[in-house]
């Protein structure tokens, strides 16, 4: 299964931010998916795809051409596919994956993964969008997300698409109902 995952390209400050992707990486190795991501090296996004090569796993990176030129590719992936813009990006990432998961990261996270769930939403797919919750990280988007249900902007069957998950074993049987 190709399990797409967006999350920062920075470490964050919670030692928890780590473990989580580190968590995540050995899973999916472990589990014989293959990981979709950004394709960079740095902060957390290089924890995850690190953790998925030293278990065995395949890794694609879709990055575009302007991170690579600046030196942020994983030269150590199994496979990168570049892209010109962020868009194109995202749209791949999210034709290429069977599920996907959002750890901690920051707008571009919040970007990605907002497409994916948009998506579900309007019933393009039903493929599991699992916010992974770490450290009540994304409690404010929670919150968010029931008020919009609350203001009726949301129907309450796209608000039950969005699966915020504490725990690996959460994730585990959010991905195991594909």
């Amino acid at each position: 299964m190709n399990i797409t995952v967006y999350l920062g390209a920075r470490p964050g400050n919670d030692p928890a931010f780590r473990e989580a992707a580190l968590e995540i990486g050995r899973w999916i190795a472990a589990e014989g998916h293959r990981l979709i991501y950004g394709g960079s090296a740095v902060g957390l996004m290089g924890v995850l795809a690190d953790a998925v090569i030293e278990g065995g796993g395949e890794v694609i990176g879709v990055e575009p051409r302007f991170f690579i030129e600046d030196g942020f590719l994983h030269e150590g992936i199994t496979k990168t596919i570049p892209t010109e813009t962020m868009a194109e990006r995202r749209l791949l990432m999210m034709e290429m994956g069977d599920a996907y998961i959002a750890l901690p990261g920051g707008a571009g996270t919040l970007d990605e993964i907002s497409e994916v769930i948009v998506m579900a939403g309007l019933g393009k797919h039903r493929k599991p969008c699992i916010i992974y919750n770490k450290n009540g990280y994304y409690d404010p988007l929670m919150n968010m997300f029931d008020r919009i249900e609350a203001a009726d902007f949301m129907t309450r069957e796209a608000r039950e698409k969005i699966i915020f998950a504490s725990s690996l074993d959460e994730i585990r049987r959010a991905v195991a109902s594909v």
